[in-house]
This record gives C-alpha cells, structure tokens and sequence, in this order.
C-alpha cells in the first residue's frame, strides 16, 4: 500500500530522530550547533517561506518538517490535535504546524511528550482556535471540568512557540465572584515559550500562565477577572492588556509562595485599557510579584491598584511595582502604601529578556 503523506511526515521524523541520535552519540558537535541549537527558539522557528509552496506540495512540506491544517482537507489534518497527534513522541526536532485561515472549534492538547513544535497562522485574527468550557461545566460522569481543564488550550511541552494565533474561550463571562465561571483560553504549562503576535481572548481567568518561563512580544491579552495568573516567570513586552470587566476585575494573579520561588510577571512597554475597574495585581500567594515598566496604563485602575488577597500580612511579603509608567491610571497619589516605586536600578533586572534567561534559550 503506497504510503500517504501523513506516513511519510511520520517516518521522516522518527528517521530524523534516529540520526539525531547517532550524531550524538558520534560526539563533539558544537552545543550550539547540533543538536543544542534545538535549545533556542529563534524567528524561524516562527515563520514559514514560500507559503504558497507549502500549501501546494506535500513532498515540501515533508522536507521542512511542517504539518498542514486546512478545514477543507486540502493539508495533512482538517483539525489542529489531529496535526499535533502526527509529531511523535519524543520528537527532538522542530516541527512548524501551518494553520490555514479559519476558525477552529476544538479543545487542542500539546502533550510534555511533544516539544519543539509551533503553531503559525497568517494573522491572529484570521487563525482561531476556540472552545467553550468553564470550570463548573460538567463531564457526563457528573464531574466538574475544573479551570485547569477548561483551557481551549493547553501546551504542556517544552520549547513551544506561536505566530499569528487567536487562542480564545467563548464560555458565557462569570460575574464577580461567580463560583465555577473561570475559562480558560490558554494554558501554558511547558517551560521556554514564546507567543509573538498572538491574541488570548476569554473573561475570568483568560490566561493561565502557569509554570515555567515565557516570553510575550506583541500580543493581544483580553479578559475581566484574573485576565493572567499562575506560577509562570513571565515578560510580557509590548503587549496590549484590555480590560473587558462590567464592574471591576484584575490583571494579574501571581502564584509565588515562598520566597525562594523564582516566579513572577514583569509588563514591560505595554498598555492597559478597556472597561471596568481592575487591580493591576492580586497577591494570590503570599510572595506575589508584578511589576509594570514603561507601560500606559488608562484611567481603569482602581484607587487602590493593588489587592492583598483579603490578607493583610500579605502586604509584607509581596512585590508590586511600577517604574516609569504613564497615564491616568499610573499616578501614584491614591494607590497603596505597600506597592513599590521603583528606581531604574530596582527595575533593571525586570525590563528585559533577562528575567525570563532569555540568553539560555531565546536566540532572536
């Protein structure tokens, strides 16, 4: 039986891993070089050539590792788990999944077995993946989704990258303190991510940041209650924060327990609007760290700016900050004696590809 084009992009890659392997195994190639520089996320890794060509030739896109999405059968998956599923396990190489323009109505897995692997679209409104769950909706065995599982995506691998992607939960927005209306547009569980040009749409808890390091260039981030939260060291630059609040709601929710947790949000050069009132940041642990640099931030933030979580002793552990920001909703005047004004000696080690170690792993 002839082999299809799905076959083929499998054996391709199991063969290229094999001869990863060997190489290895032969000795002394450059970390650098092979295979260590498959350690870095550069810009090809977030691009695709010849669009055209790879839409147009199965072989081509065989030969530069690149799956093809298309809701109308034209690629290798009419659906983006199914172009995932296709990467094998263990997979040591890049993989570039091209998605054509369109709108994709599932809940998509990238599993830790799976790293190395981007998703690029044309345009992140063009190219959507959505899905619906909130954390009360329930499976047909009675038990309740949970907001880790409402994500409409989840990348648990290491080394994933986005271009051009809306990432986006359609669940009904919750209203302040609504129990189970948390939903999940994006869960980013892998270490060493970057999304560039992406939008992550949703209402509570739109973006789940949860573990590891990730770098944010240029991205659209819309949501109401805990628009981002987690246990994530992550920069967020040159990044638009909108605020889709009725009433009030937050920006970010930082999860760092302990004082030797290496985790926290830095927003560097981005803006801040929208609706409502919103915390710039909630101390979800008892050691939360945001810091806001270089950023406009509108006339939307609360009085107050900051929330201790309801516990007072937090006030003397957490570290909220601002340097240099703009705007209504960055003068000082009105805002909480605990949260920081930073000097530019103070920010320094928040306002670059640093504080995520960018040097170990991004090579842009």
């Amino acid at each position: 039986m002839p082999l299809s084009s799905l076959d083929l992009f499998t054996a391709s890659c199991c063969l290229v891993l094999l001869l990863g392997h060997a190489t290895i195994c032969q000795g002394s190639p450059s970390p650098r070089v092979f295979p260590g520089r498959r350690r870095y996320i550069s810009w090809a890794d977030l691009n695709v050539r010849n669009h055209s060509r790879y839409y147009s030739d199965a072989k081509y896109r065989i030969s530069g590792r690149v799956i093809l999405v298309s809701k109308d059968g034209a690629g290798d998956s009419r659906t983006v788990q199914g172009a995932v599923d296709m990467v094998p396990d263990g997979n040591d190489n890049r993989v570039r999944i091209l998605k054509s323009p369109g709108v994709y109505r599932e809940k998509v897995v990238v599993p830790e077995t799976k790293p190395y692997i981007s998703f690029i679209g044309k345009g992140s409104s063009e190219t959507v993946i959505t899905y619906h769950l909130r954390a009360a909706d329930r499976y047909s065995n009675g038990q309740a989704v949970g907001t880790y599982d409402s994500a409409s995506v989840a990348i648990e691998s290491n080394f994933f990258c986005a271009n051009g992607i809306t990432f986006q939960n359609t669940a009904p927005a919750a209203k302040p303190g609504e129990e189970g209306g948390q939903a999940v547009a994006l869960r980013l569980t892998g270490d060493r991510a970057m999304l560039y040009r992406c939008r992550i749409l949703g209402s509570q808890d739109t973006l789940f940041d949860h573990l590891g390091r990730h770098y944010f260039f240029q991205c659209f981030i819309q949501g109401s209650i805990d628009i981002i939260f987690g246990s994530a060291r992550s920069l967020y630059q040159s990044c638009s924060l909108h605020s889709v609040a009725e009433s009030y709601g937050a920006v970010a929710a930082s999860q760092r327990n302990s004082p030797s947790d290496n985790y926290g949000f830095s927003f560097v050069d981005c803006k801040l609007s929208g609706t409502g009132k919103v915390y710039l940041g909630r101390a979800w642990g008892r050691y939360a760290t945001v810091v806001y640099s270089n950023c406009q931030l509108e006339g939307i933030v609360l009085p107050e700016a900051w929330s201790d979580w309801g516990d007072a002793s937090r006030r003397r552990t957490v570290y909220f900050g601002q340097f240099n920001c703009k705007g209504e909703g960055a003068e000082l005047g009105e805002k909480v004696g605990w949260a920081r004004s930073l000097s530019y000696v103070e920010a320094k080690s928040f306002l670059d590809r640093g504080y995520v170690d960018g040097e170990q792993w991004l090579d842009l």
